[in-house]
């Protein structure tokens, strides 16, 4: 008992850190353009992560293989895609409503698990399919026709995360964990470093001027370890003295979290039509994860 108490807190942790960092990036990304900070948030964290398995997991160091980097590749070509378009999302939109579409990303894996998978559909995954999509709507357009850009960025981005989290249940069974994370983590941080070189000015953001301001260094200081690196280890440690059920409930959080760390440190207020779109949401990504046989299963994790 003891240690799922432990296990469950330490999971809330990561779903607590996972939602303030919107803000923290948002601040961030007004200093340093969106691929530039990508770039240098996954190179210090898959710098730190192989750190980490050199120290303590060696016999992962032995089962590095061509086939296990390609899948890595494949896997971080998706993470990329969300953690790219969610970054320049986040250009034009708020945190909060970032958190919730970005949480869009659960209901949407029964349907692309059908699409792709040819897995069956069962019916709490369509309700919880219509009630994220009727409070996206609501979310992003109430009484207005137009699709704001960074919402609509984020939404693609919620899509590259349910398309990563589904080919990770295919490739994750057949190579280790935080070693497969490790490629993916680099993968994120080199097509990031191109996306920087081709599109951004990044020499001029790469100056000590911009480096050393607090915002950066706060924000690269959560996002490379707590973020990251912890909350990958957290997810592989953790999951082995806690429930499904638990897990999914936890991770449900991460979108609360991130409004309320955009209410209190933004002044960020929804209207009561957003924060249906918000309920509906989140009670899509409840429904998603219901199995009429076996309430709240949890097929994987996003991050």
């Amino acid at each position: 008992m003891k240690k799922t108490i432990i296990a469950d807190l330490a999971l809330l942790s990561v779903a607590f850190i996972w939602g303030i960092t919107f803000v923290i990036v948002q601040n961030a990304i007004e200093t340093l353009p969106p691929h530039t900070f990508n770039a240098l948030r996954f190179f210090m964290a898959a710098v730190l992560l192989f750190i980490i398995i050199a120290l303590f997991f060696k016999e992962q160091l032995r089962m590095f293989s061509k086939k296990m980097f390609i899948s890595g590749f494949i896997l971080g070509i998706w993470l990329f895609g969300g953690y790219a378009l969610q970054t320049i999302g986040l250009l034009h939109t708020t945190s909060s409503k970032a958190g919730f579409i970005t949480a869009l990303s659960v209901a949407l894996i029964p349907l692309f698990s059908f699409l792709f998978l040819k897995q069956k559909l069962q019916w709490p995954a369509i309700a919880g399919v219509v009630a994220a999509t009727i409070g996206l709507y609501f979310l992003t357009l109430g009484d207005s026709l137009s699709l704001n850009k960074g919402d609509f960025l984020v939404f693609l981005c919620a899509i590259c995360f349910a398309l990563q989290i589904i080919f990770t249940g295919i490739y994750a069974p057949h190579y280790p964990a935080i070693s497969l994370a490790f490629v993916q983590i680099l993968t994120v941080a080199l097509l990031s470093a191109g996306g920087a070189f081709f599109f951004e000015n990044w020499q001029a953001a790469l100056t000590p001027t911009r480096l050393f301001q607090p915002q950066i260094i706060w924000a690269l200081l959560i996002t490379v370890g707590p973020a990251t690196v912890f909350a990958f280890l957290a997810q592989t440690i953790c999951q082995k003295f806690t429930t499904p059920t638990r897990v999914a409930l936890i991770y449900a959080m991460e979108p609360v979290f991130a409004a309320l760390a955009s209410f209190f440190w933004t002044d960020d207020v929804l209207g009561y039509k957003a924060l249906g779109g918000c309920l509906l949401i989140f009670i899509g990504m409840i429904l998603s994860e219901l199995r009429p046989e076996q309430p709240f299963v949890k097929k994987t994790i996003k991050q």
